[in-house]
């Protein structure tokens, strides 16, 4: 069956795009390796947050939206977009290997007048210098010439709702102006806004210097957090005064570190890339140990709460973690700072439990957990490490013996008491 859009990778990239194309009337196919996920897709149960699976049966049902694990059916698509993992090797190098692999099974299949688009992060020059290779070997067609090739980062927050995939801006470069015009007009079908640039290397850049602008300036507030704790002076009450500015300010706040699939990571696409050209990011390479070594600085701030706030030891503590997704209301544990900082305290000699109404149980690097009931008075003490809105904060302060926030939850509600630490 001819399909108007094929996208290769049916994770928190590419389900919401396929909502997208399919609510503007395109046909479209889900292509994925797990035949579980495939067959979850089938029946409309989505297992993302952004979309619901009332919406995806709807989608299902009504538009046709469809999901395979046969690269077969690449052939009856117009366009086929990449939306898979490329993730870090141990280290920290990008693996493309997801990325390699898929793109073999698209050139056996690719057939004149196809657009290929990359939408996985990555370092510049891997659509022109990896992909570009592997489909006109595959084909035997000219990329830019028989086949459009194209690249647009994916800008997925997951769990946001006042910036959708249809809404924010979709920057686009071809191989030549023919493909970026193919890509701009494919995208243009179903989003908002559509800004072209000259290159992929252009596009690809556009991400990374998205994410590391984010890294950069939570670093810098975590580094004040760390100073502030030496001063005496509380770094919330700084942000909040400074975030009154109306110009040349932008808020950040500090934190137990950074997590997600972007942010902790893209950055040293970039770094590793740089050194191709006898370059040294050393901002990036800064912000990237200042971030990393939160969770560290956190498991001693908790060992101080419980020294000066109970009199008590960590070693042999009973802690409670509220909170192990990698941010507020959602159930993303990638890269989560929370599951480090577990880690961390458990092996200071700390007994941990967690509460996350999101996360009912996670296995990572081999701490295997199940949420616990929030009891906060069963505890030598609370570490607020995500601050889901769902929870009394003030209940909690009353109910627990110590709080250790690393979120500012409690003091942003106006609560204040002693037994709470901030971070």
């Amino acid at each position: 069956m001819h399909r108007d859009v094929a996208i290769i990778g049916a994770g928190y990239v590419g389900i919401p795009l396929a909502q997208v194309f399919a609510d503007a009337g395109r046909s479209v196919l889900l292509v994925d390796v797990s035949a579980e996920r495939v067959d979850q897709l089938n029946r409309g149960e989505s297992y993302i947050e952004d979309v619901s699976s009332v919406k995806l049966k709807q989608l299902v049902e009504e538009r046709g939206l469809r999901a395979t694990t046969d690269y077969d059916e690449l052939r009856e698509a117009d366009a086929i977009v990449i939306a898979l993992p490329t993730p870090l090797s141990k280290q920290r190098e990008p693996d493309l290997s997801i990325v390699r692999a898929a793109t073999e099974e698209i050139a056996t299949r690719l057939r004149n007048g196809h657009l290929v688009v990359l939408e996985s992060t990555t370092y510049p020059g891997t659509t022109r210098d990896e992909l570009l290779p592997i489909l006109e070997r595959g084909s035997g067609l000219t990329a830019g010439v028989d086949f459009h090739l194209a690249f647009s980062p994916e800008r997925i927050d997951p769990g946001r709702i006042d910036h959708t995939t249809k809404t924010v801006p979709k920057v686009v470069g071809g191989i030549n102006e023919a493909s970026t015009e193919a890509a701009a007009a494919l995208y243009a079908s179903a989003i908002d806004t559509i800004h072209r640039v000259s290159t992929p290397e252009a596009a690809e850049l556009t991400k990374l210097l998205e994410n590391i602008f984010r890294s950069v300036n939570i670093a810098l507030v975590n580094e004040l957090a760390q100073l502030c704790d030496r001063m005496g002076i509380d770094i919330w009450e700084v942000v909040e005064a400074a975030d009154t500015k109306p110009f040349g300010f932008m808020r950040f706040d500090p934190g137990p570190g950074l997590g997600g699939h972007c942010i902790p990571i893209d950055p040293f696409y970039l770094t590793w890339k740089a050194r191709e050209y006898d370059f040294s990011t050393r901002f990036i390479e800064l912000a990237g140990e200042v971030n990393q070594n939160m969770p560290y600085y956190c498991r001693s701030r908790v060992s101080q709460a419980l020294n000066h706030g109970a009199g008590t030891s960590l070693s042999g503590s009973q802690i409670l973690v509220l909170g192990v997704a990698y941010k507020a209301d959602i159930s993303d544990l990638r890269e989560s700072p929370a599951v480090k900082l577990i880690e961390l305290l458990q092996n200071a000699g700390a007994d941990v439990a967690y509460h996350d109404p999101h996360v009912p149980s996670f296995i990572e690097h081999g701490t295997e957990l199940v949420s616990q009931p929030l009891d906060p008075g069963a505890y030598d003490a609370v570490v607020i490490a995500t601050a889901h809105t769902g929870i009394d904060y003030a209940q909690l302060v009353t109910d627990a013996r110590l709080v250790v926030d690393l979120r500012n939850a409690v003091g942003r509600r106006g609560i204040t008491d002693e037994k709470v630490w901030k971070l």
